[in-house]
């Protein structure tokens, strides 16, 4: 049995972001390393991405207040 793993392509694909952008994420420590190379299972990645904040968490930026 071969257990295939998620490199940052694979991962970005899945979340339906572009590489580049899954690259700045912090993403879950990886399932496997090959010298820099990093693999995630696919479980791995879907519980991580479950349990992330929704769009709009923190707030952003301050509103400027307006008298």
């Amino acid at each position: 049995m071969t257990t295939e793993y998620l490199g940052v392509k694979q991962v970005a694909e899945r979340l339906g972001i572009s590489t580049a952008a899954a690259s700045t994420y912090r993403l879950p420590p990886p399932d496997v390393a090959i010298g820099r190379t990093r693999g995630w299972l696919p479980e791995t990645i879907d519980e991580w991405n479950a349990k992330r904040p929704g769009r709009g968490v923190g707030g952003g930026r301050p509103r400027k207040n307006r008298q």
